[in-house]
This record gives structure tokens, sequence and C-alpha cells, in this order.
């Protein structure tokens, strides 16, 4: 899928509630934006935890989503986050995930969240678990 398919496909489910933009989509990088609104914020008008890491999530099962064999899907299994700077209401944050590790089984991301001026807020790193295709014999 192209990256604005897959945004098509995002814009009606939570990812496009919280307002992600992807920029970009490779097999090994996904790219997005964020901008920060007032109903993703906490109180001193920065961005929510839960906000970084529902962006982050979207981030590792789109790339994930990028590696899977024909009608297979994906889920979240684990997830840690490293808070390191707020993001204010009104700015745009940009999540860049990378690969770790690329299995048959589990797949593992990092997401580097970035201010606009390119100061680190925030790092993701999760396992996503590859579910095959049913009736799809064992890798």
């Amino acid at each position: 899928m192209t990256t604005s398919e897959l945004q098509a496909l995002l814009d009606p489910l939570f990812p496009g509630l919280l307002g992600l933009r992807l920029e970009e989509v490779t097999p090994d990088r996904v790219v997005a934006t964020l901008r920060v609104r007032p109903e993703l914020c906490t109180t001193g008008e920065t961005l929510h935890g839960g906000a970084y890491m529902a962006f982050a999530d979207t981030l590792g099962a789109v790339a994930t989503f990028a590696n899977l064999p024909p009608e297979a899907r994906t889920t979240t299994i684990e997830s840690s986050t490293k808070f390191l700077r707020g993001a204010p209401l009104g700015s745009t944050i940009r999540g860049t995930c990378t690969a770790f590790h690329k299995g048959r089984t589990t797949m593992v991301w990092q997401t580097e969240i970035r201010s606009e001026d390119g100061k680190l807020c925030a790092v993701v790193t999760q396992t996503q678990l590859v579910i095959a295709a049913r009736g799809a014999p064992p890798a």
C-alpha cells in the first residue's frame, strides 16, 4: 500500500481521531506528524503521555504492517516509553519509527518523537506480534 492509501485506512480509526499524518512508510522506517491540540493535552497545555504512546504505537503497527505476509495481522504485545520533554499546545511532533528486529513471529520497533526544533521528547520501544493468516502453514 502507498502512504496515502495507509493514511486513508487510518483516517476513520483512532489514529485519525488523534490527527496522525503519515509522511513516509517503508519496510524499515515510518515517519509521521501530530499537531498538539487542546483535546490531546493534560494540565499545563502539554501533550498527554497517552497521546505520545498511542502515536508511537500506531507507527510501530504501521511499520509491522508494511512487512507482513499476505493476510497476516499484527498486535502490540509490549511497549516501553521514556518521556523526556513536553510538547506544548499548538506545536507539531514528528515520530520516526525504525526496526530493531524483524522476525517471523515478532518485530521490535523504536520510535523517536521529536519537537519542531528537533529536541527529543520521548522514545518508545515496542514489540509487535505477527499473527499468521488463518489456515496459513506455520512459518
